[in-house]
């Protein structure tokens, strides 16, 4: 049978093409072995039950593995202790119907018990009499982590946990590990009323979970290279790699989106062009993952604040998860650590972002930007200066009653608001991450094969525009473009030297530069 690119569900390598994780089942591992208990917290879609699933296959030889999840198993599990206690015997019970027949008679042999503590005892039961220590997987916790009586259920394992010393490793689970998105160790919950809220550290025994599950460029490389054998597409495996991870920082689920995309939808176009066309089919949504960012922002204006000000004006934050946004950001996967400062995670969540926040500004005031693409198209070829000076022109005219503060704040999500439009169906842009701060940004725009850099940039004085002028010439002979596009907002109470955009030779490079002046009321 041939295999497949899954991106619904946990992966199977028999069945799907896979990027070997043996290295971090390997750190997993690990932990098991030493009786550890910990939280496979990461974003959704992000491989937690297929590592789940392909540590029950690595652990199954020397652990007796009970592999649950508590997806769809309804209110009634919560209705009280005793439902509870009945509920997760069967749950184990069904479970080891395939793996051991002698351990599951054991197990059922106890009476249902009618409490936590009576379940308590009874697990000490059965531990204490396999021959093998026993490990609990135990996926999909988020569905109950709003649930006191479930927090009340880990608070009984840790109990057990911390009595190993005194009772023995087999008195309880060798060890337990629990997968969701929310780190269960330092939940904060809102459980009894609206106002009330609490920190509740029913587990506070679990060690820190810190396996990279992110995929590296090699790995993807060798997932392509098994797919090749099979295609013979005559693809660059190593170059085609090296751009999947650039757009994707090693996401699970986007790596195998864009090569699920590639191969069906755009039948097999295996090259940078096509695999940045596939990056586009997710950003626009209809998937999962644009979904849940959807929603998440707009359930919440503190985190949409938050992404906006890194995503469209840069703003540079440290990199501390004390902070009660950073740290939400953080468990959905939007941000990353890089040298103690913020990013956005990826290329594709940035332009996610950029989408989520340019679409909403333009809904909310359409009457305001209205293009006409036939007039930015030359002959097939977009007219980048034109589109500059029009620009221009709209902000000093269209928003000429705005205050300084607003066309700072907005002034590049307009831009990119002003671009979509005409480039849509024939090119794309994104944003890049490693040249945006609060001072600059950088964009490149693809359109009929034809790239432009463009950075947007405030205006901080003659000294600053040359350094960006510089900029953006080094930018583009390292893409090996002849020409640049600079546009500049400027706050000054007088308007600027240049009243018009023209062009300027910086560093062998043509740069097409457009001060837009702001006036202050």
């Amino acid at each position: 049978m041939t295999k497949e690119f899954n991106t619904t569900g946990s992966c199977n390598p028999e069945r799907h093409y896979m990027v070997n994780i043996d290295d971090k089942l390997a750190k997993v591992k690990e932990l098991v072995d030493k009786g550890l208990y910990f939280t496979i917290n990461r974003a959704r879609q992000f491989g937690k039950t297929t590592m789940l699933n392909l540590l029950y296959n690595r652990l199954k030889s020397e652990y007796l593995i009970i592999q649950i999840s508590f997806e769809g198993v309804g209110e009634s599990l919560y209705a009280n202790e005793s439902s509870f206690c009945s509920t997760f015997k069967r749950m184990v019970a069904r479970d080891m119907e395939l793996s051991s027949k002698e351990d599951l008679l054991r197990w059922n042999a106890n009476p249902i018990p009618g409490s936590l503590d009576g379940l308590a005892l009874m697990i000490s039961d059965f531990c204490c009499g396999t021959q093998k220590p026993v490990v609990v997987l135990i996926d999909e916790v988020d569905k109950s982590t709003d649930n006191q009586l479930f927090l009340n259920f880990l608070g009984m394992l840790r109990n057990k946990y911390l009595e190993r010393d005194k009772n023995g490793m087999n008195s309880t689970f060798h060890s337990v590990v629990l997968a969701g998105v929310y780190d269960v160790k330092n939940l904060k919950l809102k459980i009894r009323s609206d106002e009330e809220r609490k920190y509740n550290s029913p587990w506070n025994v679990a060690v820190r979970f810190n396996v990279d599950m992110t995929l590296s460029a090699e790995g993807i490389k060798g997932m392509l290279d098994e797919y090749e054998a099979d295609y013979h597409t005559g693809m660059d495996t190593q170059i085609i790699a090296a751009e999947i991870h650039r757009l994707t920082s090693g996401y699970p689920v986007l790596v195998s989106y864009l090569c699920s995309l590639t191969h069906e939808e755009l039948e097999g176009d295996w090259t940078i062009k096509g695999i940045n066309k596939a990056a586009k089919y997710i950003i626009i949504g209809n998937n999962t993952l644009a979904d849940d960012i959807s929603k998440n922002l707009g359930n919440n204006q503190e985190l949409r604040n938050f992404m906006y000000s890194i995503s469209v004006n840069g703003e540079a934050y440290t990199y501390n998860l004390t902070d009660e946004i950073l740290k939400i950001a953080d468990m959905y996967s939007y941000i990353k650590n890089i040298d103690g400062h913020v990013a956005i995670h990826n290329a594709i969540f940035e332009e996610i972002f950029h989408e989520y926040f340019s679409i909403r500004y333009q809904r909310e005031n359409s009457g305001k930007i209205s293009v006409t693409k036939s007039e930015y198209i030359l002959d097939g070829k977009l007219n980048m200066e034109y589109i500059i000076e029009r620009f221009k022109d709209l902000i000093e005219e269209e928003y000429r009653d705005e205050d300084a503060e607003f066309l700072e704040r907005q002034g590049r999500l307009l831009f990119l608001c002003f671009l979509k439009p005409i480039i849509n169906g024939t090119g794309y842009y994104y944003v890049e991450p490693q040249t945006r701060d609060n001072k600059r940004m950088d964009i490149v725009v693809n359109y009929a094969g034809e790239e432009f850099l463009v950075e947007l940039k405030l205006w901080y004085g003659n000294k600053y525009e040359r350094k960006g002028e510089d900029q953006v010439s080094e930018y583009a002979n390292t893409r090996g473009l002849k020409k640049a596009y600079l546009v500049t907002f400027s706050f000054l109470k007088e308007k600027v030297v240049q009243p018009e955009p023209e062009w300027k030779t910086v560093n062998g490079v043509e740069v097409y530069e457009g001060i837009i002046w702001a006036k202050r009321k």
